[in-house]
């Protein structure tokens, strides 16, 4: 993470846990336990956190049958709700996320599948998501948000003469959220053969094909990619947490 100390973006601390372990009790607060961990550049962070971390693992079980290269156990969490079940799967040190998402299919085994960045915490509704994405009948949904600019904003003449300010005005645009919704068809348009980019060809390939939905949401939202939005959602989980749905 820029800004901050070699610890792995995903497992720097938001509340005392890593931003990872907020966005899967996000997922888990909807009934949704079984996570793909995707894994490549300090890998061993994330396994050691899952493995040996005794404050959130309370009795990890190897799952037979898994398959080479991945790492299936069984987690009780401390927050009092049913075990999580984590596949972890060195999916190579440089890897695109399409092609990372590609090489655990494997382990995908319903028509449909949830994707989330690691860094990334909402208080997005996901059933509200699903039902969405299951009216449309399309092959992929990603939510979609508004951000703040992170300036503020001046109204000027040709002159100069300044006749307003807007302190950090939220854009009109909207942004790829993350949290995403796909068939498993969407795995069809990820060639197995070379290294695939998620966001430049396969969500623009889908939108070419007219498969492709935003669920508008503008609720709360927020990526944590510097020292700054470590800060931030510090502040916001003392003081209530937004996106804590458990």
């Amino acid at each position: 993470m820029r800004g901050q100390t070699l610890t792995k973006k995903e497992l720097v601390q938001v509340g005392g846990r890593p931003i990872i372990w907020h966005v899967m009790q996000i997922f888990s607060s909807y009934g949704l336990k079984r996570f793909i961990l995707t894994l490549g550049y300090e890998a061993e962070q994330i396994r050691r956190y899952f493995m040996e971390n005794e404050g959130f693992v309370q009795d990890p079980e190897a799952e037979s049958g898994a398959p080479s290269g991945s790492l299936s156990v069984s987690f009780l969490d401390d927050v009092g709700n049913e075990p999580w079940q984590i596949t972890m799967v060195d999916t190579g040190l440089h890897t695109m996320k399409a092609s990372r998402i590609s090489r655990v299919k494997e382990h995908l085994h319903g028509d449909r599948f949830f994707v989330a960045y690691g860094d990334d915490v909402s208080s997005v509704n996901l059933t509200e998501l699903r039902a969405f994405h299951m009216n449309h009948g399309k092959m992929a949904t990603l939510t979609s948000v508004q951000i703040n600019l992170e300036y503020g904003v001046i109204d000027a003449d040709d002159k100069g003469l300044v006749t307003g300010f807007i302190e950090r005005p939220r854009l009109y645009q909207w942004i790829n959220g993350g949290f995403f919704l796909f068939e498993r068809g969407v795995l069809d348009l990820i060639p197995p053969d070379r290294d695939v980019n998620l966001e430049k060809e396969v969500l623009v390939q889908l939108a070419e094909m007219g498969e492709l939905m935003a669920f508008k949401y503008t609720g709360f939202w927020q990526s944590m990619n510097t020292m700054k939005d470590n800060i931030l959602l510090e502040e916001l989980w003392r003081n209530g947490a937004p996106w804590k749905s458990w």
